[in-house]
């Protein structure tokens, strides 16, 4: 069924206008046919009068249309893998990539090696709706939001959205707001994005969000001259690559606004979609913490961890090239010299930038540069150099993919493939790359030793058993886990 029981749970959260449940669920108001978030200021309709959805895509298959007042477009959104089989999961993730965009259902489903009826069939169940619709409310919600909080013009807010014409654009927006674009943009914004200056937009998070550390995680392993990072101001910075076009972001968070401000300064307007959920999937925004955190309370040894580290996100990448390297390079040295190679390469390699922060002045090489490079002299071991080219011929090859298609054993099997890459940096390169909740380095040396109250160091054998409790949000054990020891060192 596409539509939730008003439980006393979601009954209570939609009196209170409880903020840990945006995006959660999605309210269709019988009276009016408008589709609102829990946290709508509007006068709180009776029970009677209301159905509940699973999604914002459930309640506009259902013919509920998006409310202007609460805007469903800037929820968090709904965390793809909470209650959903792994297959639901992995196609909304797939989704939120845009892989329906420009291809079928058929395609998708394909990827996930079932037939499309039964991905159907399991969508109507756990999301509500189609794969197309949640596409469609994915393309549309954009499209909003831009025309919200932007200044682009509309032309570009149709083809930034993911439609195909202008003409489609306009229909799709008065078959569903009763309105023309340029309708509902009047009023809001009076002024035209003057060239060169960068695109805003506000990502919600759903509290709590410990951005504090993940800002700490990435700056102890910033790229010099592709990434800053302003811990006063709770920022982020890093030059971007796409299509051989460059640019450079800004993440800024607001711990009382529970959002943030992402600064986008790009020449093509069309890949905005795509900046958007890079940045979302690197902070990890659609995570619902109160849900993981309920679920580790119940388990002996992350009780006590998880309830001192509120608010813990897996940290993300922007690009699973860069994150490789770093990894290769990281082996068996300390993580300062680790950052110091990894900014000769860029230095050397990577194409200089002049952009809005001084701080930002190489883009990272793509895969093609460092498969004919030359790393010899630059302090790097000969098996790591060898390492780093494989892995850049066989992404430029295809062989190995970061867009989230492959799952992650298959992943850590290609990848392993190369000679000096281990089991440990496959696994942890897939933590950081696939966004897999259940991504788990389990040969790792700190987490069998965080894994034990008694000091002793476990078995990888041992700690892959213990986790089964865990599943399936591994990922997050292994974060929590890795504070908790830097705790117990700090403590001492």
């Amino acid at each position: 069924m596409s539509a939730l029981a008003n439980s006393d749970e979601y009954e209570n959260a939609r009196q209170s206008r409880d903020p840990r449940f945006d995006g959660r669920f999605f309210i269709g108001v019988l009276t009016t046919g408008i589709y609102c978030r829990p946290i709508c200021p509007v006068r709180i309709p009776k029970k009677e009068n209301i159905q509940l959805y699973r999604s914002a895509a459930g309640a506009s298959e259902a013919g509920f249309r998006p409310c202007l007042r609460c805007r469903p477009e800037s929820s968090p959104g709904t965390p793809a893998w909470i209650g959903s089989p792994y297959k639901v999961s992995k196609a909304l993730h797939l989704i939120a990539r845009g892989n329906l965009d420009g291809s079928s259902v058929d395609e998708l489903a394909g990827q996930l090696n079932i037939g499309s009826r039964q991905l159907s069939r399991l969508f109507q169940q756990y999301v509500g709706a189609s794969p197309i619709t949640v596409a469609q409310t994915q393309r549309l919600h954009f499209a909003k939001k831009l025309l919200d909080e932007t200044n682009l013009p509309l032309a570009e807010v149709c083809f930034a959205s993911g439609f195909g014409s202008v003409r489609r654009f306009n229909a799709v927006f008065k078959s569903t707001y009763a309105r023309s674009p340029k309708e509902l943009r009047k009023g809001v914004r009076g002024k035209q994005r003057s060239k060169g200056e960068g695109i805003c937009v506000r990502l919600s998070y759903r509290p709590p969000l410990d951005f504090k550390s993940m800002l700490v995680y990435l700056e102890y392993r910033k790229i010099p001259g592709v990434e800053h990072i302003d811990l006063e101001q709770n920022a982020y910075y890093r030059t971007i690559s796409i299509d051989e076009c460059v640019g450079d972001i800004c993440a800024q968070f607001s711990e009382v606004e529970h959002s943030v401000m992402l600064q986008i300064n790009f020449p093509d307007t069309r890949h905005l979609y795509q900046i958007v959920e890079k940045v979302r999937l690197l902070f990890d925004l659609k995570a619902d913490s109160e849900e993981i955190e309920r679920f580790f309370r119940k388990d002996a040894l992350l009780n006590a961890v998880v309830r001192k580290n509120p608010g813990t996100r897996v940290t993300g990448c922007w690009d699973g090239l860069e994150v490789t390297v770093r990894a290769i390079l990281g082996q068996q040295v300390t993580v300062k010299a680790a950052t110091t190679l990894a900014g000769r390469v860029a230095e050397k390699y990577g194409e200089s930038y002049n952009g809005t922060s001084a701080h930002l002045t190489r883009v990272f090489p793509c895969a093609a540069t460092l498969a004919s490079a030359d790393l010899n002299g630059m302090g790097i071991v000969g098996q790591r150099i060898a390492a780093i080219k494989a892995v850049a011929m066989k992404i430029t090859t295809g062989e190995i993919v970061f867009d989230g298609v492959l799952e992650t054993e298959e992943f850590v099997r290609r990848i392993c493939e190369i000679k000096g890459i281990g089991d440990w940096t496959a696994h942890y390169i897939a933590l950081r790359v696939l966004s897999d909740p259940d991504a788990f380095p389990y040969s790792d040396l700190i987490l069998r030793r965080a894994a034990t109250n008694n000091q002793e160091t476990l078995t990888p054998k041992a700690l892959l058993a213990l986790a089964e409790a865990w599943r399936p949000w591994r990922a997050y054990a292994v974060i929590l886990l890795w504070k908790h020891y830097q705790q117990i060192l700090r403590d001492k």
